[in-house]
């Protein structure tokens, strides 16, 4: 392994390992927080119309990509 490459890997398990330390402070510093229902419907709402955005957004990707739609014209000027 390069030492480019061993380089690329520490950095990328010093960043997992920070996440999870965020990850895990910021839990455990919410432990004494309660979410009203309203909370939870706005969450739950968020949650799907953003998957809802995402998937719309990757099939309008897959559509343009095998229509033809991304193709390079090659008869065009340059």
């Amino acid at each position: 392994m390069s030492r480019a490459n061993l380089l690329l890997v520490l950095a990328a398990v010093a960043g997992l390992g920070f996440a999870a330390y965020a990850a895990f402070t910021a839990w455990t510093g919410l432990a004494g927080v309660e979410m009203s229902p309203h909370g939870w419907a706005a969450l739950a709402l968020g949650s799907i119309l953003s998957l809802a955005v995402a998937g719309g957004l990757m099939m309008l990707v897959f559509h343009s990509s095998r229509h033809g739609h991304d193709d390079v014209d090659q008869d065009g000027p340059r």
